[in-house]
């Protein structure tokens, strides 16, 4: 078999073994996330080998997102690691076959310091999952591995449970963009989440006034190099003309003598404080399907222009 054909049967096995396993999700999905909610300590993943990995990484994402949350490696704990463990933390101990020795062996002392377990676990009839206060079964009919051995659908449809139980928390939590910022600083991701509308916005902004001719209209566009002006006048916002507005209205009128700005403004553009964030911007520029945000200050006075294409500048 052509190895495309055997990488397009991988995804496939994956996405069946994802549509299952949403399938059955059900209230101790439910009860996973009110535990997490309301415990009082952090919530530490645990799990050996690849299921220690993918712990890692749901570990790694819980925290970004609002939830205090490490990863221990199940031996490191059993040899004194286990003082990272308080009560009121809740534990997601990960073992596929739910039998894994290194896991197993933190149950009685995690029982012992009250710490609460949500096992995620391949068979809930296990050790693990008969000692667990919730289990989440991520149980797959086969793995991807011709030899139905290398965990490969198991670990994504694990990975999938921790990404679903961190996307649920972020929902209950109402952790917003400017959150997510605090807890990434660093990098380009970091400085869009953190960027306000002013800091990039570009000012002075081309105006025309509604009477003005559509050749003066023309060239304030060229010279501006925003591919837009601003109809207005004393102050006033009227609207907008683009470069689309402009060939539209060349393409639909047959005489353009006596044809001002005013005529074929787009009427009241959407606009944004200066003081948002360009991520929220960015946003709504996405869901409007617009290109361009007019930028105005508290008072409702033109302060700039914001372009989709800015995002470039910060990252």
């Amino acid at each position: 078999m052509p190895s495309v054909e055997i990488g397009k049967k991988v995804f496939v096995t994956q996405a069946e073994a994802l549509q299952t396993t949403s399938e059955r999700l059900g209230n101790e999905f439910e009860e996973s996330v009110r535990m997490i909610m309301t415990t009082s300590g952090r919530v530490i993943v645990s799990g050996m080998g690849k299921s220690g990995i993918i712990g890692n990484k749901i570990a790694a994402t819980l925290a970004s997102t609002g939830t205090p949350s490490f990863a221990v490696h199940p031996a490191e704990a059993y040899h004194g690691d286990l003082g990272m463990f308080t009560k009121g933390d809740v534990a997601i101990l990960i073992s596929y076959s739910g039998e894994t020795e290194e896991v197993i062996r933190l149950i009685p002392s995690l029982k012992h310091f009250g710490v609460k377990i949500i096992a995620l676990v391949g068979n809930p009839s296990s050790t693990l999952g008969k000692n667990s206060d919730l289990v989440l079964d991520v149980g797959v009919d086969r793995e991807a591995c011709p030899n139905n051995l290398a965990p490969t659908t198991s670990t994504t449809v694990t990975l999938a449970m921790g990404d679903a139980l961190a996307v649920a928390l972020i929902e209950r939590r109402q952790f917003m963009p400017q959150d997510f910022a605090v807890f990434h600083p660093g990098g380009s991701l970091g400085r869009r989440l953190l960027t306000r509308v002013r800091d990039v916005m570009h000012s002075p902004v081309p105006c025309n006034t509604p009477a003005d001719s559509l050749r003066e209209v023309i060239m304030t566009i060229t010279q501006g190099g925003l591919g837009l002006t601003v109809i207005a006048d004393k102050g006033t916002i009227h609207g907008l003309i683009t470069d689309g507005d402009l060939r539209r209205s060349l393409f639909d009128n047959q005489g353009l003598d006596g044809v001002t700005g005013g005529d074929i403004m787009t009427r009241t553009p959407m606009t944004i404080n200066e003081n948002e964030m360009f991520s929220a911007a960015e946003n709504t520029m996405l869901k409007a399907n617009v290109t361009s945000l007019l930028v105005v200050d508290d008072n409702g006075a033109l302060t700039g222009v914001l372009k989709l294409q800015d995002a470039r500048k910060i990252g």
